[in-house]
């Protein structure tokens, strides 16, 4: 008889995390300051100040290992979406053919949200901090929509206006996005655009550019710097967004000791690192503190993208137009341009500074796989879970599959944990392409990646100077 107390493991909204982890006091490597991009020195307060809410730029560069989530925001995740559930994947085991109980496949399910991805932990924050601050817009970029949507929802929540710029490709691609964004009264625009200078700049000479999540984040600091009143809210990459996405990872430890049951594996997909991030983060710091010295921890990446398997960690712009603050980071180069690939979300040049450090320390690993495999376990994971997740969230799942199938080769006992940070009900357009044999693999030349690092717009950073 099956335990089901054991395959579908819920919390009580009174059990919802009262703190965030902040990892950066335990990171095995300095993390390096937001530099400036007007005379490459660390940004001071005020700089960052004018870009984001002042709460949010506090908690960027906090040494407090746990930062408190306050009451009134834990109550409006409680009445919306938290905690979610985490669920053993029993149908994709029998799948697999997994006998017994040797290996068990979890998945803790991010797409119950209200937008269907874990993007409001952190878009419900901004959100709330900014109402505080008396700001009455945020600006934001946005590739899949998953972003957008969530700080759609939230703006919408806290009577704030809401403007989105979403990559062309995006844009084009996954139209029930726009409408679901346009629902919370948030303003969308195809990015590149001929609304800012950033935009225009790749807009005049192709109206068709299919953009990137660099060119978008140009648009959206260009936009947010018009108002004193205005505010950029970004998704991913800076400490302060994985900081608000801990909430995932704390549950799951919450859920695995209410059965008893200790990771050996921990995998999510990392675009900027916020999914992966949010996930990880609090087994990572029991990891660097000897509690899971064993524990295995995977980011993967699209083969179109792979800015940690393939790029450089080095100092590089945020942003395609170079406004945005500079960071330390695994990076494909800023002039980057990846190709249209259905897993949007992951289609960012760098990467989440934390991701990077840990990354370069091996306190985790990386691997990439091609669109085909990965909309395929997908679709695997859809026939038999009843989800169809999003591209981004496939890629955990193609590695979870590999990881399952390679510990039942050799006869392993394994306990996989992966997290499903969104559903795919607005990514219709990848799944058809797959059945109609239309999509294809594509992987980045190392020449265009050099060609990327080696522009003479790249950066030099003078470290001693801090």
């Amino acid at each position: 008889m099956i335990d089901f107390n054991k395959t579908r493991i819920l919390l009580e909204p009174n059990e919802i995390p009262k703190e965030w982890v902040n990892i950066v006091p335990d990171l095995p490597a300095p993390m390096t300051p937001l530099i400036n991009p007007m005379d490459g020195k660390p940004a001071p307060p005020e700089l960052a100040f004018a870009i984001f809410p002042k709460e949010c730029v506090l908690q960027e560069v906090s040494q407090e290992p746990l930062i408190p989530i306050p009451n009134e925001l834990r109550e409006i995740y409680a009445g919306s979406y938290r905690p979610t559930p985490l669920h053993r994947a029993l149908s994709l085991e029998k799948e697999l053919g997994i006998p017994g109980d040797d290996i068990k496949i979890f998945y803790k399910n991010e797409s119950v949200s209200p937008t269907g991805s874990h993007k409001p932990n952190t878009a419900l924050a901004q959100a709330y901090y900014s109402k505080r601050d008396g700001v009455n817009e945020l600006i934001t970029e946005t590739g899949a929509g998953q972003w957008g949507s969530a700080l759609s929802y939230g703006c919408n929540l806290f009577d704030i206006k809401c403007t989105v710029y979403m990559v062309r490709a995006s844009f084009l691609q996954k139209p029930g996005r726009k409408i679901l964004m346009r629902a919370y009264d948030a303003q969308v625009h195809a990015s590149p655009s001929n609304l800012t200078d950033s935009g225009k700049l790749y807009y005049e000479s192709d109206p068709d550019h299919p953009g990137s999540l660099g060119i978008a984040i140009s648009e959206a600091v260009e936009h947010s710097m018009r108002s004193d009143k205005a505010r950029y809210s970004l998704g991913s990459v800076v400490n302060f967004v994985l900081l608000h996405q801990t909430i995932i990872g704390q549950e799951v430890k919450a859920q695995l000791n209410k059965i008893e049951v200790k990771p050996d594996v921990l995998i999510g997909c990392m675009g900027g690192g916020s999914n992966l991030g949010g996930f990880m983060i609090p087994f990572a710091r029991d990891k660097l503190h000897g509690i899971l010295p064993d524990l295995e921890i995977v980011g993967v990446e699209p083969r179109a993208c792979p800015s940690v398997c393939k790029g450089d960690y080095r100092w590089d712009y945020g942003d395609s137009a170079k406004k945005a603050p500079i960071l330390k980071m695994h990076t494909l180069g800023h002039n980057f341009i990846p190709s249209p690939i259905h897993a949007g979300g992951l289609r960012y040049h760098g990467m989440a500074p934390i991701i990077s450090i840990l990354s370069g320390k091996k306190i985790m690993s990386s691997v990439m796989h091609h669109q085909t495999e990965v909309i395929s376990s997908g679709l695997m994971f859809a026939k038999t879970e009843g989800i169809l997740p999003a591209p981004e969230a496939a890629h955990a799942i193609k590695e979870a599959i590999d990881q399952a199938l390679a510990a039942k080769e050799n006869k392993e006992k394994k306990n996989i944990v992966f997290n499903l940070s969104g559903h795919g009900f607005f990514d219709l357009l990848a799944y058809k392409e797959h059945m109609m044999g239309n999509l294809v693999d594509y992987e980045m030349p190392r020449e265009e990646i050099e060609k990327a690092l080696s522009a003479p717009d790249m950066p030099k950073i003078d470290e001693t100077r801090f």
